[in-house]
């Protein structure tokens, strides 16, 4: 394991937990440093106050804002879907502040180790997202330890309202989950597509409500595909909150029904109705080691690379 010497908290600099008044500020750090890495701001106020109200994040001491004197200029969050050694995180901060954000990964690691021993684990496997060119120092981050260990791709295209609509072959019909047990079924859809996926994380619906900020989830924006003979068998959710574009959250097909054609439809299905209501792109994000080829149907249907994000991964042994 790589050792590192502990990093002070430069003078001027300040920590503390964040709370969920601190959601705006927050969101203007993230758009900051969104336009740094891609071009754009990206970041959604509802996304970070969703983030911060994790079911799995306790904001006194998972969270932590780091201030040069008025100015927030980085931000970490942490939070535990496991009950075991996995702990994920985020943690983004501005470019001319590498000594601070060493700091705030001294602290994030220690306190993922804190939570494995918690759970009985004897390891913390502490994985993050980074943008593939970020504003944090990746050799500083080699050398705490941490290397990647998978990438995503976001994927986007543009709508057309003249485009056709997806139709549904014979056999095959689309619903969406205004019922509430419908989002159930797509819940249990979703789990078990996903189930043999790199990081999958097993979640109850109540506990997937949570993710999802199902307060505010427009349920129409959520289908379920039935083949005749086969019952239901795939389902998609997509968002229409953010304002570059629409969003495909989740897209899953059982391992059963793979080869009809229904990732295809649904896809379909969902550019179509977006078109119509109007907007003008759409995105997804992919593993692109996924390997139901995920990112080769996308890219048959039109969807190119927007940005890439890095899985980066430390493991830290639970002293």
């Amino acid at each position: 394991m790589t050792t590192t010497h502990p990093i002070p908290l430069p003078p001027g600099l300040t920590v503390r937990p964040a709370t969920l008044d601190d959601a705006e500020a927050v969101c203007a750090l993230l758009n900051e440093i969104d336009v740094l890495e891609i071009g754009r701001a990206e970041t959604e106020l509802a996304e970070v106050r969703a983030d911060l109200k994790h079911p799995e994040t306790d904001l006194a001491r998972d969270s932590w804002l780091l201030f040069d004197g008025d100015r927030l200029v980085a931000y970490g969050l942490q939070w535990d879907e496991s009950g075991g050694e996995r702990i994920d995180m985020d943690h983004y901060t501005l470019p001319d502040q590498p000594l601070g954000a060493l700091h705030l990964f001294e602290l994030m690691e220690a306190r993922a180790a804190e939570r494995a021993a918690a759970n009985g684990a004897d390891r913390a496997v502490v994985h993050m997202h980074l943008n593939i060119a970020p504003t944090m120092d990746l050799d500083a981050l080699r050398e705490r330890g941490w290397r990647t260990v998978r990438r995503y791709h976001v994927m986007a295209r543009p709508l057309s309202p003249a485009g056709p609509a997806a139709t549904p072959p014979p056999g095959v019909t689309l619903r969406d989950c205004s019922a509430e047990p419908d989002r159930r079924k797509a819940h249990a859809l979703l789990q078990a597509a996903f189930a043999d996926h790199f990081d999958f994380q097993p979640r109850t619906y109540e506990q997937w409500l949570d993710d999802i900020d199902a307060e505010h989830v427009d349920w129409s924006l959520t289908w379920i595909a039935h083949v005749d003979g086969l019952g239901d068998t795939a389902a998609v959710r997509c968002r229409n909150d953010r304002s570059a574009m629409a969003w495909i959250a989740s897209i899953g097909v059982l391992r059963e029904a793979r080869g009809r054609g229904l990732g295809s439809l649904l896809l379909g299905h969902a550019f179509g109705h977006f078109a119509a209501l109007g907007r003008d792109r759409i995105g997804l994000g992919v593993d692109t080691d996924n390997s139901t080829g995920a990112l080769a149907l996308y890219e048959r249907h039109g969807m190119k690379l927007d940005f890439a994000v890095d899985t980066w991964e430390l493991i830290r042994p639970v002293k």
